[in-house]
């Protein structure tokens, strides 16, 4: 990695072993071209650099770093080369190791007043990239406009859960990895960034998982592959709960299209281990491929105005009933096996649609939404690609 001297103002890079101990910022950026960038810093003189709004903020940054002996100090503005694709790919995945490893975070709120009155208003708490740059350093100060310590991760905990819905014992002792996939998309699912692939890359290390940047792919695509590598490691089934935009109607999968669509989530736990047998789930050629319990309603169009009345649920059936009984177009719920965090007694569920033998799809988004329904004994499961 590359990283600034605090005194200097010089970039070194450092590999392996051999990266000494650093301090980290975390900021929002202005306008992109007010940023300091790692070319304004490598040339002659600097005077480019000098001139630039970004570059006040590099300096206190400096300065609040060698108060407390940091020699080197790692921000992203100038720390990578973004000309570069391949640096630029690297960073994107390493940014959460980057902020883990860092010794101290200083988040720099450059529109907190001294007084902190307006701490639950800085533009901070909405960007997608600050999400991880709060969860991934061990010790986290905030410092307002002027580099005054506003407080830290932990003794502001219980005001940042207020101002991000995240559970304050996560300040505190720094372990969400209990917390389902549905959960931690709940959130992102209000943040913001500018280019729209970035809402999936900027929760690639919370999730754990690596995938390359293709900007110009859509944020859309960008999360779709994000689920992806999320599936190939992890067997939660939380991950399928999550509620469509108001007012789309067209049928969709069962992968959401951005964090937004988990703003509900944030009461979804884990799914459980169950008698299924195969819990496990994956991508092939032809799809997802899940073992689901099945639960059938009336073997009506989703799109029929029948559907509308309270739904009158059939007994169970085998397999081979299932296949030989349900025609195209049956409608059914499949419990994801996730309870709800506020209520235990209460899990959640997904409507399926019956597309062709063998084939399930989501039912339109109004209607793919989780539903809340009464934990009960497993009904016959069926696989569904």
């Amino acid at each position: 990695m590359r990283l600034l001297n605090t005194h200097s103002l010089k970039l070194k890079s450092f590999f392996g072993g051999d990266i000494p101990p650093y301090a980290i910022l975390s900021h929002t950026w202005g306008k992109t071209e007010d940023e300091v960038t790692f070319q304004d810093m490598m040339a002659e003189g600097r005077s480019v650099a000098e001139g630039k709004a970004g570059y006040k903020k590099i300096w206190g940054a400096c300065q609040y770093a060698q108060k407390y002996m940091f020699e080197w100090i790692w921000i992203d503005s100038c720390c990578i080369n973004k000309e570069s694709s391949a640096e630029l790919s690297e960073a994107i995945n390493s940014m959460y190791a980057y902020y883990e490893d860092a010794q101290v975070c200083h988040v720099y709120l450059e529109d907190a007043k001294h007084n902190a009155l307006n701490f639950n208003k800085c533009r901070w708490f909405t960007r997608g990239w600050t999400l991880q740059e709060l969860l991934a350093p061990s010790y986290v100060v905030f410092l307002d406009q002027d580099w005054q310590m506003v407080g830290t991760r932990y003794s502001l905990a219980d005001i940042i859960s207020v101002i991000t819905s995240i559970p304050a014992s996560v300040f505190k002792d720094g372990n969400f990895d209990k917390f389902s996939v549905a959960q931690k998309m709940s959130w992102a699912a209000l943040r913001e960034t500018t280019r729209p692939e970035d809402m999936a890359y900027c929760l690639l290390g919370i999730f754990r998982v690596s995938m390359s940047p293709i900007y110009g792919e859509g944020g859309a695509r960008a999360f779709m592959r994000l689920q992806q590598e999320i599936i190939n490691i992890s067997d939660d089934r939380s991950i399928f709960a999550w509620v469509a935009t108001y007012g789309e109607t067209e049928p969709r999968g069962l992968l959401a299209r951005s964090p937004f669509e988990f703003r509900m989530s944030g009461e979804v736990k884990a799914s459980e281990a169950d008698d299924i047998g195969d819990t496990s789930f994956s991508f092939g050629n032809n799809g997802l491929q899940i073992h689901l319990p099945f639960i059938t309603l009336e073997p009506v169009s989703i799109f029929s105005d029948e559907i509308r009345r309270p739904a009158r649920f059939r007994s169970t059936w085998s397999s081979a009933d299932f296949e030989r009984s349900c025609p195209i177009d049956t409608v059914f719920f499949a419990p994801l096996h996730c309870r709800s965090d506020r209520d235990p007694e209460k899990c959640f569920a997904v409507y399926l649609q019956k597309a062709a033998e063998d084939v399930m799809c989501a039912t339109a988004p109004i209607r793919s939404q989780s539903l809340i329904l009464p934990c009960y004994n497993n009904p016959t499961c069926t696989r569904w690609l």
